[in-house]
């Protein structure tokens, strides 16, 4: 059974995919610099004859070529997930996801191990979209930098591909949630609810809308489109099919933490986003993934809630 390696590991989306793969028995190798990852979500792997860690940074193209080697599947998760640090540090978003994406394709190609590559995009590829639910041949206009990154990637992705002969996807997913999350609107809501239990400041005027997708959800869209790849390049939208406001994970985060605060809206930017950057509305169409056999189990509401009660335990009660 080939080596499967999955950059960016130790990090949320990254950890639960690992978890998946080891469970379905395949061999793992875990690459991640833990700048965004941590160790305690791979730390119960550890000792198991099919997972490796490897402490590395992709922006080292020497990491990269020591992280792929023998590697027959990618997936590449390494990235900067904080969209907010578009506005302030965008160089992060270039290092972190555009030139690990480069390093990573150089490594596949002068190793030509790599017979596939799944690629973490992001529903922020789109941008304020004009399209509701937005399908995959939509514009792309990112409106952060975390989104041009993404978007950038793909193209670099799809001529390597074309190239050097391996096939390769680029998911774009919605926000995704559930345990073991550390950034994002439902870790955020708790962390201040933590400091001041009775005042929740909510960054925009509420009415921002997206889609959630839970945890486990994602990770069996992520793999069903590993399995069913036969294109040289693919793009998948991985969603929901509803989507919830800022207004209604700020009351359901609340209930989960037995409270019963102030919900203040700070108006953020001028049109109510949450900063500079933020896309204010999201439904992606999963119409091209639902053609694979795939469905959403939870709703944007039920991921919300799982997410919340989940974190809860992890960081708020405990």
């Amino acid at each position: 059974m080939g080596l499967i390696l999955v950059s960016g590991g130790a990090g949320f989306i990254g950890s639960h995919l690992v978890d998946e793969l080891l469970k379905r028995g395949f061999r793992v190798r875990v690459v991640d610099n833990l700048s965004s990852g941590s160790l305690e979500n791979v730390r119960h792997n550890i000792g198991n004859k099919n997972f490796e860690f490897v402490r590395g940074d992709l922006k080292n193209p020497e990491d990269s070529l020591k992280a792929v080697k023998d590697v027959e599947i990618v997936y590449h998760l390494a990235a900067n997930p904080e969209v907010r640090v578009s506005t302030t540090a965008p160089e992060i978003h270039f290092k972190e996801n555009v030139i690990t994406t480069f390093n990573l394709l150089e490594a596949c190609r002068k190793l030509d191990t790599v017979e596939k590559l799944v690629f973490a995009s992001s529903s922020t590829v789109y941008g304020d979209a004009k399209v509701f639910p937005t399908p995959e041949n939509h514009e792309l206009k990112p409106i952060s930098v975390y989104g041009a990154s993404k978007a950038a990637c793909e193209p670099l992705i799809c001529s390597y591909a074309y190239l050097y002969g391996f096939k390769a996807a680029s998911l774009r997913y919605a926000n995704i949630v559930g345990p073991r999350l550390r950034h994002g609107v439902v870790f955020d809501f708790l962390m201040k609810l933590k400091g001041d239990p009775n005042v929740l400041k909510v960054l925009g005027d509420g009415t921002q809308k997206k889609s959630y997708l839970y945890i486990s959800d994602a990770i069996e869209a992520t793999l069903l489109v590993t399995d069913k790849l036969t294109e040289r390049f693919e793009t998948y939208n991985i969603g929901n099919e509803d989507w919830i406001t800022v207004a209604e994970i700020a009351e359901i985060v609340s209930k989960v933490a037995g409270l019963r605060p102030k919900i203040i809206f700070t108006g953020g930017t001028r049109d109510g986003r949450g900063w500079p950057g933020d896309v204010k509305y999201m439904l992606l169409s999963i119409e091209k993934i639902k053609r694979l056999g795939w469905k959403p189990k939870h709703t944007s509401k039920e991921a919300i809630e799982l997410t919340a009660k989940a974190l809860a335990r992890e960081v708020f009660f405990g």
